[in-house]
């Protein structure tokens, strides 16, 4: 059976939306959302390793990866919005129903559509994806005290990772040294030569600031867990320095079959423990 990626772009209310596929339409199907600040290429080994059983789709959001890049006066660079945009790119490919699998950014722009599509829902993948209090509490502190009380000294401070040092530190951070020779370099390369283009950075920070409705949305997210109970693996990288271990059994009170494994290593754990997270995956899709 074929193990071929293939690369696609698809308008979706004007705005190119760049997705890999692969596997056959007939298996079960996976639809892939990547973390800040990557795109669908976090997901390319996985696909590989994995279409000869599954269908797999992972798309880049607006402003992200190879999709358009519309100004800020024709898209809202919202989660609200991108997960509005990614919902219908699902209706514009035609996939009716999938296992979502959730990282970083991934989380406020799947889990919103999750709540407004449950119908499409048949399970749901967390990799250090966040809906719960414990997973930002403290860590996240600093954040949200500028987002309410913004200030030019402290945007300079918290927002040195919207650069080149920064895309590169989202990667290495946590990840303990034996594991660095895992990580892909041309990861932080092409996030960084999509970020340069001229007005991407602004978009950066202005989605970021809106995480603080992400979290206002927890009590919404985990209503959906507890109502529509969907089958659920959440896999977490213990070292993850932008969301907390405590988080990932957190999932348990509302989804108490989840299966729920902490990995030793840090945010990227599809890069540094790509073999221990495939069986994982693997095994939990096959008891579908």
């Amino acid at each position: 059976m074929s193990r071929q990626i293939f690369n696609r772009t698809i308008k979706v209310d004007g705005i190119d939306i760049f997705y890999r596929e692969a596997g056959e339409r007939e298996n079960p199907s996976v639809l892939l959302l990547p973390g800040f600040p990557t795109s669908s290429i976090m997901f390319k080994n996985l696909m590989t390793a994995l279409s000869d059983r599954l269908h797999l789709v992972a798309p880049d959001f607006p402003g992200f990866g190879f999709s358009g890049f519309p100004a800020k006066d024709q898209f809202e660079y919202t989660f609200r919005n991108i997960s509005a945009c990614i919902n219908k790119f699902t209706d514009e490919i035609n996939l009716k129903a999938f296992t979502i699998y959730l990282h970083d950014y991934g989380a406020p722009v799947g889990l919103q559509l999750c709540v407004n599509h449950p119908e499409k829902i048949e399970g749901i993948i967390v990799q250090n994806g966040n809906a719960y209090e414990e997973g930002v509490y403290k860590i996240w502190d600093e954040m949200r005290a500028y987002w309410d009380n913004p200030t030019p000294e402290k945007k300079k401070e918290l927002y040195a990772f919207l650069s080149e040092e920064g895309v590169k530190w989202q990667y290495t951070a946590g990840v303990p040294e034996e594991l660095l020779p895992t990580i892909s370099p041309e990861l932080w390369i092409l996030d960084w030569d999509s970020m340069k283009r001229p007005g991407n950075i602004e978009i950066q920070y202005e989605l970021n600031c809106d995480y603080k409705h992400h979290m206002k949305m927890f009590p919404v997210f985990q209503e959906y867990f507890r109502v529509h109970q969907p089958r659920a693996l959440v896999i977490w990288g213990k070292y993850d320095p932008f969301f907390n271990l405590e988080e990932a059994a957190c999932y348990k009170r509302d989804l108490p079959d989840a299966q729920v494994h902490i990995i030793d290593g840090s945010h990227w754990v599809l890069e540094t423990n790509f073999d221990e997270v495939l069986k994982l995956i693997g095994d939990f899709l096959r008891q579908a």
